[in-house]
């Protein structure tokens, strides 16, 4: 069980790790004016501290739960995610977002077709009207 929990730990510490380079890459910039990778370095330094001190609780931690059946929605939430990052750039924020949605709703919380449906559609058409309209935030989007 230790040789697992300093293998999760490891991982959480270099995903921290290349979080916080890519953040930098993008330019931090200044408390006054942050720039696009202030709030990603920020998650990318709490994950590099939060991996240490996994590690360092490696011994200690022994409540774990066995990998099973029941982790398959998560790694399918994890896969639909990747792709949504993976093409919103290229056909923008609506198709993929209403997409995800449907497909969260409908087939990993079970929610009825309508439901799924009216729920996509209305979350997307706010986020757009929110983002897009109210506030003009440049975000990759087809109208």
């Amino acid at each position: 069980m230790r040789a697992t929990n300093l293998a999760v730990a490891g991982f959480v510490t270099a995903l921290g790790a290349v979080a916080l380079a890519g953040a930098i890459a993008l330019g931090t910039g200044r408390p006054a004016q942050p720039g696009p990778g202030a709030w990603p370095a920020v998650l990318g330094g709490a994950l590099v501290l939060l991996g240490i001190a996994l590690g360092l609780r490696a011994r200690a931690t022994d409540d774990a739960e066995r990998f099973t059946r029941a982790a398959l929605p998560v790694l399918a939430a994890l896969a639909s995610m990747a792709a949504f990052v993976a093409v919103v750039g290229v056909i923008g924020f609506e198709i993929p977002a209403l997409l995800l949605t449907f497909a969260w709703l409908r087939f990993l919380g079970d929610e009825s077709w309508l439901l799924s449906a009216l729920v996509s559609v209305g979350l997307v058409a706010t986020l757009y009207l929110l983002f897009v309209a109210a506030l003009d935030v440049t975000i990759p989007h087809m109208f």
